[in-house]
């Protein structure tokens, strides 16, 4: 996300504990773990560009058929992971007479809040590979698609509108770039403001607009 992606670390995030699956899907969550955490340890050992699938793999305990049969490309280990249901779920639960903006916001809070406490530091090397790798940040840009479907449907729902309206669709990415872009903030600034206070700062522009007055500190 964005800042969504900042908070996108683990399958806990949204309720999908080890232990209330079934032992088929244990062991695709465990084996999705291990070359995330395998990929995270390489790259900050030595570098995006120099880690190979093949070393991933190796270091994962398992061959790069697999690591691509989970993660097509590597950018896709950085980027991918099961937040859009959590997401989704927590949208849906919010009450249906609140404007579909503060249910964002609360929820988009909430989400960085669980991301960041879980684990901090994957959150902020995969925030800083989105602005400093190419390749990562263009495979975010394809897989804004996905997140923006799931939206227009929450959207359109909480509003009465079709989720194929423009309004809808304009609202929706205009929201996924400006959280994309108040990662890329957070990152370049060394990830020294807090996170969730962003997103507030972003919200509260997607609302009013962009105005004249003086800029924040």
């Amino acid at each position: 996300m964005s800042a969504m992606t900042a908070a996108r670390t683990t399958a806990s995030a949204h309720g999908a504990q080890p232990g209330q699956l079934g032992l088929r899907e244990r062991k695709k969550l465990k084996t999705r773990i291990a070359i995330r955490e395998a990929t995270y340890r390489l790259i900050n050992e030595q570098g995006y560009d120099a880690t190979t699938v093949e070393q991933i793999a190796e270091a994962a305990e398992v061959s790069p058929s697999t690591v691509f049969r989970y993660f097509p490309t590597k950018e896709d280990i950085v980027l991918t992971d099961e937040y859009d249901p959590f997401l989704e779920d927590e949208l849906r639960a919010r009450p249906a007479d609140e404007p579909i903006v503060e249910s964002l916001r609360h929820v988009l809070r909430r989400a960085v809040g669980l991301g960041f406490a879980e684990e901090p530091e994957v959150s902020r090397l995969r925030t800083r590979l989105m602005v400093e790798v190419p390749a990562v940040r263009s495979r975010l840009l394809e897989s804004m698609a996905v997140t923006s479907q799931m939206l227009c449907r929450v959207i359109a729902e909480r509003t009465g509108r079709a989720p194929g309206d423009l309004e809808v669709r304009v609202f929706a990415m205009s929201l996924i770039a400006a959280l994309t872009e108040t990662t890329a903030y957070w990152a370049e600034h060394g990830h020294e403001d807090d996170l969730g206070g962003l997103v507030d700062r972003t919200m509260d522009m997607l609302i009013a607009g962009f105005g004249t007055g003086a800029p924040q500190a």
